[in-house]
């Protein structure tokens, strides 16, 4: 890899989604370059289980042998039940000490040479930049980096996020498209910001909305019997939207509104916006909200509400909602790159801004005094996700960027089994 990072001045009144990424007939059948080993470079294991697993498993069925270098927790059995080669390394996604971010370069870089993969696939912030200049040093890897969205350093008002942002910016510029390398974005409003910013080329761009939801693992159901439930399931971070969640509960029940409200998931100690075991309980205990924790399988909660909310800052494709929607829900959320990307208003769903309680409680008093709304957005939301966000589409998707960044390189044979692009080139980017 060269020591130059791209440097584009696109700006946002000139950019197309039909600019980005380079344009592939339906026909095209040369032979590929053949992937013989892909290394998934992620800060955490849960976060591999829960949105690369299925794309690993579909690489390790079409012979591509796959590794892991994570934080191995409580996951790592999973990933090495899997059949896959997993490598601790301990990333830190709250500090910012230098020493301990080379000697996660020097982890990543002993791993590399042993793993000898062909892909480097490199997902958020901290991965992207060790393991872009890990790439840098060796030469000779093709490298996918995949941000998951803008996150804390972009969403938050605290000065240190404030503090940090220009810092991102420039590295960002500098690391997330060297030369040859591929970027996989989450959502519209994401690809536009990062090449409007300079960060990535157009042609090297490519939008994979998330992870996909297996939608045989979810079944719409009739609408459970009682009070309207309405479930938040995500991390409890402040920056999901928690804190309007709970303000809007207030206002419904003080106008004598009879519903349930439940929170779904677990504090992030990885996360500087998360809230404390404390808050959770001090606030279930009052009365206003439940708190049920983490859930292994969020199935049986999703069969037992009436509406799924999400009022996050901004997300990158927010998997809570794509089950949701897989799920025959309907959708409350906010108005912001990636929650816009599922939640289409007034179809399946309703929006409103970010950060405003009394418009999210508006919004959800709506739809628990309308129950032939909630069914309609309901079966909504499940056409949705069968026909824009199924996990085989993604999967066809990123097999396809990964066919792109291998396409120059000396090697021989053909990648695993590749399905021509959807209609439209939508496998590529969506216009």
């Amino acid at each position: 890899m060269t020591a130059t990072a791209h440097k584009h001045t696109t700006g946002p009144a000139t950019i197309r989604m039909r600019d980005f990424g380079p344009q592939r007939s339906a026909a095209h059948t040369e032979e590929l370059p053949r992937a013989r080993r892909v290394l998934f470079v992620i800060t955490e294991d849960w976060y591999f289980c829960s949105h690369y697993l299925e794309r690993a498993l579909a690489l390790q069925a079409a012979g591509v042998e796959v590794g892991v270098a994570t934080r191995l927790r409580a996951h790592a059995d999973v990933i090495r039940n899997a059949g896959f080669r997993a490598f601790p390394i301990e990333f830190n996604r709250q500090g910012l000490n230098p020493l301990r971010e080379l000697l996660c370069a020097a982890q990543l870089q002993k791993i590399v040479r042993e793993f000898a993969p062909d892909i480097c696939h490199h997902v958020a912030l901290k991965p992207i930049v060790i393991g872009t200049l890990v790439a840098r040093w060796l030469g000779g890897l093709a490298v996918v980096n995949a941000p998951t969205g803008m996150g804390y350093v972009f969403t938050s008002t605290a000065l240190k996020a404030r503090l940090l942002r220009p810092i991102a910016k420039t590295v960002l510029r500098w690391l997330l498209n060297p030369k040859g390398s591929k970027v996989i974005i989450q959502n519209k409003d994401d690809l536009r910001t990062l090449v409007s910013w300079g960060c990535v080329a157009p042609e090297n761009a490519f939008l994979v909305r998330g992870a996909g939801v297996n939608v045989a693992r979810f079944h719409p159901k009739a609408e459970p019997p009682g009070q309207v439930t309405i479930t938040l399931v995500a991390r409890m971070l402040k920056d999901k939207g928690i804190h309007e969640f709970v303000m809007a509960a207030r206002m419904l029940k003080s106008r004598g509104i009879t519903a349930r409200f439940r929170l779904v998931g677990a504090p992030d100690s990885g996360n500087p916006s998360t809230l404390d075991h404390e808050t959770l309980s001090s606030l279930s205990e009052e009365g206003v909200i439940e708190w049920a924790g983490h859930l292994t399988d969020v199935r049986p909660a999703l069969d037992a509400s009436h509406i799924v909310c999400l009022p996050s800052y901004r997300e990158g494709m927010p998997k809570a909602l794509l089950e949701a929607a897989a799920a025959g829900l309907p959708l409350v959320s906010t108005d912001v790159p990636g929650c816009r990307e599922i939640v289409r208003h007034g179809v399946n769903g309703l929006l409103v801004p970010a950060r405003d309680a009394t418009a999210l409680a508006a919004a959800l008093e709506t739809l628990i005094r309308t129950p032939a709304l909630r069914v309609a957005m309901g079966a909504a939301s499940r056409r949705l996700v069968v026909q824009e966000f199924s996990s085989a589409q993604i999967i066809r998707e990123t097999k396809l960027v990964y066919e792109d960044v291998l396409g120059k390189r000396e090697m021989t044979g053909r990648i695993f089994p590749l399905p021509r692009p959807l209609a439209g080139g939508a496998a590529r980017v969506a216009a």
